[in-house]
């Protein structure tokens, strides 16, 4: 309960009171000097504006100025996920960068990963990202950088979009797939986005095999989450035929599943 009240920005023991209230628990409390109701519990700080749109299950849009904040202290500047420069840098390789190259980037957060592969590569990257809030904020990011050209993003509805900026000689989708339902239509566009020859690389969370999508565990953690941030799981099984379907090649299909248990361990031990 502080964890979650912690990551979304408000006050533990308030937050805490909100919940019970809501779900129809514990009477309000009342406070002895005054016989008034307790209001619901306000954020710790005013959020940052922005243009997405609320999540149904939090007062605020998640990815306000604060959660932004919490995420790149736990994962470092640019980053809201497991891997830092030096992982994205360590397994870019097998895309054999160069300046010569532009590099299309589906999910793009806050554009960490954008900006390290250009500045280390010179790769020429054009991020999409489905949040309009770490659209502003990555590019914001880029701008102080000096790296707006090389590193911008865009957004974009990953299951309805059609056309992108251009036609690309890689791709990188980072964690991005597990959050979209239309996976497919999704594949299809980069693939007939991407130059002959071009290489694409994917890493995501699959399921272990198609039984877990019906057990308790599984339907309890998506239900539980917002419309706007639903995992749509697949097992691995599936991507690579939804990959095949649409004329991709499968060149390496590799589980990393131990590494990144010790990147999210390290950035959580700070």
């Amino acid at each position: 309960m502080r964890l979650k009240a912690w990551w979304e920005g408000y006050d533990p023991v308030q937050y805490a009171k909100w919940l019970e209230r809501k779900a129809g628990g514990a009477p309000e409390e009342k406070d002895q000097a005054e016989p008034e109701p307790e209001p619901e519990p306000e954020p710790v700080e005013e959020a940052a504006e922005s243009s997405a749109p609320a999540d149904p299950l939090v007062p605020i849009d998640p990815w306000d100025k604060r959660r932004t904040a919490i995420a790149q202290y736990i994962w470092g500047e640019g980053y809201c996920g497991p891997g830092g420069p030096e992982h994205v840098i360590s397994m870019s390789k097998l895309l054999a960068l160069s300046p010569k190259q532009s590099l299309l980037e589906i999910g793009s957060n806050l554009g960490g990963p954008a900006r390290t592969l250009a500045q280390k590569f010179g790769v020429w990257v054009s991020g999409y990202e489905s949040s309009p809030t770490l659209v502003e904020m990555g590019n914001q990011i880029s701008y102080m950088k000096g790296l707006l050209k090389k590193a911008e993003i865009f957004h974009y509805d990953p299951n309805t979009v059609e056309e992108f900026d251009r036609r690309f000689d890689r791709a990188l989708a980072k964690e991005s797939l597990y959050q979209i339902e239309n996976k497919a239509h999704l594949l299809a566009v980069v693939e007939r986005h991407l130059k002959p020859g071009a290489l694409f690389l994917i890493t995501d969370y699959v399921l272990a095999d198609e039984p877990w999508v019906a057990t308790d565990e599984y339907r309890e953690w998506r239900d539980s989450e917002a419309q706007r941030r639903r995992p749509y799981l697949a097992t691995a099984e599936d991507l690579i035929s939804m990959l095949k379907k649409v004329r991709f090649n499968i060149r390496v299909n590799e589980d990393v599943s131990e590494h990144y248990i010790e990147l999210i361990n390290e950035s959580w031990k700070g």
